[in-house]
């Protein structure tokens, strides 16, 4: 598994861990710093796993807008916390992050849904997101 892969598996934790709790995700990232700072072969799937964190906290309002305009007939309520949190991710790294090719956000979306939540919610994600790509 790629340290990308982690990380976004790490910032997954993270925004479900906040979401499921009603704690702010800062609160969890923080704890989950000190965590890194004692554990160094973690650092490299850390620094990026913080930036997806960061970037979903700084953009949440129009990241959850996308969402709630491309998830026809579904509430951010409604989704289960997995879907939310991993949409979350994927909707950062298409809009916020240059870095990381819309096509490899998706897939990297769907194959966290596909493991850690129903077994519909890959082709959710993926309609999901695609949707978002393509008015981009």
């Amino acid at each position: 598994m790629s340290a990308r892969s982690k990380a976004r598996k790490r910032a997954l934790d993270i925004l479900f861990q906040a979401d499921v709790r009603g704690d702010e995700p800062a609160t969890i990232l923080a704890a989950e710093a000190k965590r890194a700072v004692g554990e160094p072969a973690r650092q490299t799937s850390w620094l990026y796993a913080r930036d997806i964190v960061d970037g979903v906290i700084d953009n949440r309002d129009a990241i959850d807008e996308q969402i709630t305009t491309f998830s026809k007939d579904w509430t951010l309520a409604r989704m289960p916390a997995v879907d939310r949190a991993v949409l979350r991710i994927g909707v950062w790294e298409i809009m916020f992050n240059d870095e990381v090719p819309t096509a490899v956000a998706i897939d990297e979306a769907v194959e966290l849904a596909k493991e850690f939540s129903t077994d519909e919610s890959g082709a959710f994600v993926h309609g999901v997101l695609a949707g978002i790509a393509r008015a981009s």
